[in-house]
C-alpha cells in the first residue's frame, strides 16, 4: 500500500460543470521526491475568475493545456508504477481534491486507480491528536504556494511528521 497525497487546482467548485486546471501527487515514502504534475485543458466554458486566480493561469493559458485524457492515462502509468499495490488517495481538503481526481479518471479512462475512497490529512490529524480544533498545517516545512505539486509536499511532509511522532507504525521507504 502506498499513500499519494494529491492537490487539485480548479476554475470552479465541481467537475463536469467547472475544469481541474493542473493538479500534483506526491508519493509519500523517502525524499518525497516520487512526484507528478498534470495540467488540463478546459472542459467547460464555465468558469470563475477568482477561482482561476488561485492557480496563478489565465484563462488563455489554460486553453493551451494538453487534453485531459492523455493527462489522466499518463497519471494512472505514473501510479502503477510508483505505488505497491492499490494507492490510498489522502489530501488537505479530499472532498474538493478527490471529486475532480475521480470524475476525471472515470470520465477519460473509465477507472480510478485509487478505487473508490480517499483519506482526508485534516481529520486523520484531529483523531491522532484527539483535538478537533488543531491543525496539521504548522508541520508543513514545503511552503503553500498553490502549485499543486508544492503544497502536495508540504501535506506529505506533514503527514510524515505527525505519524512517526505519533508512534502509528506507518514505514515510509
Amino acid at each position: 500500500m502506498s499513500f499519494v497525497m494529491v492537490d487539485v487546482e480548479a476554475d470552479g467548485p465541481i467537475p463536469g460543470d467547472y475544469s481541474m486546471i493542473c493538479f500534483g501527487a506526491v508519493v509519500v515514502r523517502g525524499d518525497l521526491s516520487d512526484s507528478f504534475y498534470g495540467r488540463l485543458r478546459p472542459i467547460s466554458s464555465r468558469w470563475i475568475p477568482e477561482a482561476l486566480a488561485i492557480s496563478g493561469f489565465t484563462r488563455e493559458q489554460t486553453l493551451e493545456f494538453p487534453e485531459p485524457e492523455p493527462v489522466m492515462r499518463e497519471f494512472a502509468d505514473w501510479l502503477a508504477a510508483h505505488s505497491k499495490g492499490r494507492p490510498v488517495f489522502i489530501a488537505d481538503n479530499n472532498g474538493f481534491d478527490w471529486q475532480f481526481i475521480n470524475w476525471y479518471f472515470h470520465h477519460f479512462t473509465g477507472a480510478n486507480p485509487f478505487g473508490f475512497s480517499s483519506q482526508n490529512l485534516g481529520s486523520l490529524y484531529k483523531g491522532a491528536v484527539r483535538n478537533l480544533s488543531r491543525t496539521f498545517k504548522h508541520l508543513r516545512k514545503t511552503p503553500h504556494t498553490h502549485h499543486p505539486v508544492d503544497d502536495a509536499r508540504g501535506n506529505a511532509e506533514a503527514f510524515v511528521e505527525f505519524t512517526r511522532d505519533l508512534n502509528f507504525g506507518l514505514k515510509f521507504e
